[in-house]
């Protein structure tokens, strides 16, 4: 009786900050319910294509709308990020044409608390999402021949903590979301190690994380009753990376970097 009023508590709260599907929307989209028709999907990810090869980015970051505005926490907009490296893709058919490759990490479909490192392209990338919106952070020349170094290298997947939590602490170890996983590629190319505590306290000296805006009861609830939501490596107030921050850090520290949104 006691657990069937705690789920009745816990129901009428209505807190989708932390329910499944959480800020960061990590998951493939190819389980996801479409918002939008494949014609738009499409159209607007060649736009968001054009933009970066527009601006002659062979790396950028790339990040989406996976939920709505309204059911983010405060501080929070885009709510995945990942790698667009410009290649040469294989098309179905054998032939060979310029574009962009997508590294995400995603959380596993069967297991949201596990994840994986996944290459897709832009269409799967906004397949999903609740708002066409795009936010692209491009670095400095420089740091993407750095990126590129990085990526194609064993580092990459070394970095990968497959411990999934939807509100990481960049800051500590044990629990990883996307953007926590690109910082830490982008300060492995910064810094040139795979070393994770000097990456680690690198981001701890100069990283902002944005703290993560929600009623304490609601987090421990939610920590409670869903696997994607862990304050397990949070010994303080919990914070966390986002694109915002993301896109801050840049700014800051990589002469050169930009930033831009793309609308449909």
């Amino acid at each position: 009786m006691r657990f069937k009023l705690l789920l009745i508590i816990l129901s009428s709260l209505a807190f989708p900050a932390v329910a499944a599907g959480g800020f960061s929307s990590s998951s493939s989209q190819a389980t996801e319910q479409a918002h939008f028709k494949p014609e738009e999907i499409i159209f607007f990810a060649k736009k968001v294509e054009k933009a970066m090869a527009e601006k002659g980015a062979r790396v950028a970051i790339l990040a989406r709308m996976g939920r709505p505005p309204a059911e983010l926490p405060e501080g929070m907009h885009f709510t995945h990020v990942g790698f667009a490296i410009y290649s040469e893709i294989t098309k179905s058919d054998g032939q060979k044409i310029p574009g962009y490759a997508i590294y995400n990490l995603y959380q596993k479909d069967d297991k949201p608390d596990v994840s994986n490192l996944v290459q897709d392209y832009p269409v799967d990338f906004f397949a999903g999402v609740a708002k066409l919106e795009a936010g692209i952070l491009i670095p400095s020349p420089e740091l993407q021949a750095r990126l590129l170094e990085v990526i194609s290298s064993p580092t990459y997947q070394e970095l990968h903590d497959p411990n999934y939590s939807v509100i990481a602490n960049p800051f500590t170890l044990g629990r990883q979301n996307c953007t926590e996983f690109t910082l830490d590629v982008i300060n492995a190319a910064i810094y040139q190690t795979k070393d994770i505590n000097i990456i680690k306290a690198n981001e701890k000296a100069y990283f902002e994380a944005q703290p993560v805006n929600v009623n304490p009861f609601k987090l421990i609830l939610g920590s409670m009753f869903s696997a994607e939501v862990s304050t397990s490596d949070q010994p303080g107030p919990p914070v966390t990376a986002t694109f915002e921050k993301l896109v801050s850090y840049l700014h800051k520290y990589d002469v050169g970097s930009q930033s831009l949104t793309i609308l449909p």
